[in-house]
């Protein structure tokens, strides 16, 4: 676990600076009272005007050099922050980059949001304040009590019985509440989720017709939420009124002890007036150093979040401890495929049961694959294990004769395209969303691109530099899905692998993009997942999953022959056409 002062290393100097400014500032707030003193004393009770408008000007010039170490306190504070602030969310961010598949499944993509703004964002501000007051407070309590003593040392016992009960009144409230922001924090995560959540599916609520449901849940978490905050507030409202009391209390003794030294000439109308400041200041920086130690204790909560993502080990090192198991049993490979399964085994993290069960099967290099099955098969896991981005618990994959464990991914995925099953487009226009797919090309390549994928409709109407909203929103499903197959296109990719990525094209789109992709890039080993047998039976190999395991593999025509599954699939699907047929 990094330490705060990692991230501050680039920023010591502004780090040391930003509380000893704030330092010179409380130094200057101390010696005011003394002038003060200075000006009832010496210019007030002997009638000199002139000591009045010097320790005046004195007064004045303390108040502006304050002013000017106070601010550039805060500068060097608030670049101080901030430098940590970006540097740990940039580590954050790289990391949560280098990161398996399966632990951000187990994470969950809202914690990692959370965790990279929310809880970021709260440790940069706890860390501005405390370069800024954890050194000043404690310096102005103590010093007032100093200067106290050199005012009056019968008088300043008051503050000697003062500060400690304050202290015990603090801190004795801090630890009650610590706790209860801390459970403040967790109900905040779970009303953030469902928030998230229900914005996302909002379609899918209203579809439903869940709006009151979900109206419901929200207020129900919005409630624990805010009676939580409610009784954590009621807690933290006894600080001021307790501490009111023992000052206010304080000063009255203070003026009642100070009236008679003052009737008695042992102590000066100035002096006392000195001493009800410092006692006032003291009060002013508790409740400041209260605030503090209650930001301070809810960053520290947000920190160990933080650092629990870091604790979470990256791809690279989670796949060397699984490899080193794995590798022992390895297979030999078949030196004519380009893609080899030996006996894989996956589930996902914390899974029951396997989603792929005993998976074998060889492709050679430019061959067409199609993948068929039904909803929950293990279509797309068996994608995600072909380009790496889950690895198996058991078995072996290939490469290109080599095991996918051993090479380098980056290497791997160069020769890759994947389009998945969902659209996915980033704000930005049309060609630099083409362009994520090869990063120099030119605005031909990308032209082409998107003609092979038969989107190129949305050149005519649009423009290659039409503007692209997040997520593609102002674009329709098949236009979204032909723009990212258009993305992996542009690449002239080795590799193809399209997974279920043209469902929402109609038949005739679907069969003129098989053919494009056919002829244009004959030399490109292709895996077309999909549920229509129309889009694989003219593949070289068709795989047929059945509950994670691989039930059959062949042409089109063995499959009608040998395999009950395929069959029950086409002639479901045949059923569906003659259907649709008869009513047009």
């Amino acid at each position: 676990m990094k330490s705060i002062v990692y991230y501050l290393k680039e920023y010591r100097v502004q780090s040391i600076l930003a509380p000893l400014f704030k330092m010179l500032e409380a130094l200057f707030e101390l010696f005011v009272p003394v002038v003060i003193t200075s000006i009832v004393d010496d210019g007030i009770a002997r009638n000199d005007w002139n000591m009045v408008l010097r320790n005046g000007g004195l007064l004045f010039v303390l108040a502006v050099v304050g002013l000017i170490s106070s601010i550039t306190a805060q500068y060097f504070a608030a670049t101080a922050a901030s430098g940590f602030g970006l540097k740990l969310r940039r580590e954050l961010f790289e990391h949560i980059n280098h990161l398996s598949f399966s632990k951000i499944d187990k994470v969950g993509v809202s914690t990692l949001v959370t965790r990279i703004t929310n809880d970021v964002n709260q440790t940069q501000a706890a860390v501005n304040m405390v370069l800024r007051l954890f050194m000043r407070s404690p310096f102005i309590v103590f010093g007032s009590m100093i200067m106290a003593f050199t005012v009056s040392a019968k008088e300043a016992l008051i503050f000697v019985v003062v500060i400690p009960v304050l202290f015990v009144i603090v801190f004795g409230i801090l630890l009650s509440t610590v706790p209860l922001y801390k459970r403040v924090q967790g109900y905040m995560d779970q009303l953030l989720r469902a928030t998230g959540e229900n914005l996302t599916g909002a379609r899918v609520v209203r579809a439903f017709q869940m709006e009151q449901k979900e109206e419901e849940d929200f207020f129900r978490k919005n409630e624990a939420l805010v009676s939580l905050q409610k009784a954590t507030g009621k807690l933290s409202a006894l600080l001021n009124p307790f501490t009111y009391v023992v000052i206010n209390g304080g000063t009255i003794f203070l003026l009642w002890s100070g009236a008679i030294h003052v009737n008695s000439g042992s102590l000066t109308q100035g002096q006392l007036i000195a001493l009800v400041n410092y006692m006032s200041q003291i009060l002013v920086e508790l409740i400041k150093l209260a605030n503090l130690i209650i930001q301070v204790s809810r960053a520290m909560a947000c920190y160990h979040r933080i650092q629990d993502v870091f604790m979470i080990p990256e791809e690279e090192a989670e796949n060397k401890i699984l490899d080193r198991i794995a590798l022992k049993s390895k297979a030999q490979p078949d030196s004519d495929a380009l893609f080899q399964l030996d006996h894989v085994f996956f589930h996902y993290e914390d899974a029951k049961e396997d989603a792929l069960l005993d998976i074998s099967f060889a492709v050679k290099k430019g061959m067409h694959v199609g993948v068929i099955g039904g909803t929950g098969s293990g279509k797309s896991t068996l994608m995600n294990l072909i380009t790496g981005f889950y690895r198996p618990n058991k078995g072996s994959i290939f490469f290109e004769g080599q095991d996918l464990r051993e090479s380098d991914r980056s290497q791997v995925l160069d020769k890759i395209a994947y389009v998945p099953q969902k659209a996915v487009l980033f704000t930005g226009t049309i060609l630099s969303n083409i362009r994520l797919g090869k990063k120099d090309a030119s605005k031909e390549e990308v032209e082409e691109a998107i003609r092979s994928a038969q989107a190129g409709e949305i050149l005519e109407k649009k423009g290659i530099d039409a503007e692209v909203l997040a997520g593609g929103r102002n674009f329709s499903g098949g236009q979204r899905q032909r723009l990212t197959i258009a993305r992996a296109l542009v690449k002239k990719p080795e590799v193809l692998i399209l997974d279920d990525s043209s469902s929402a094209l109609d038949y005739k789109t679907d069969a003129n993009l098989r053919n494009t992709i056919r002829k244009k890039y004959a030399d490109t080993t292709t895996f077309i997942v999909s549920q229509r047998i129309v889009s694989i039976k003219d593949a070289d190999l068709i795989l047929v999953l059945d509950e994670g395991k691989l039930v059959a593999s062949g042409s089109h025509e063995e499959l009608l022959k040998t395999c009950q599954v395929y069959q029950e699939i086409n002639a479901s699907q045949e059923k569906g056409q003659k259907k649709e047929a008869s009513h047009s």
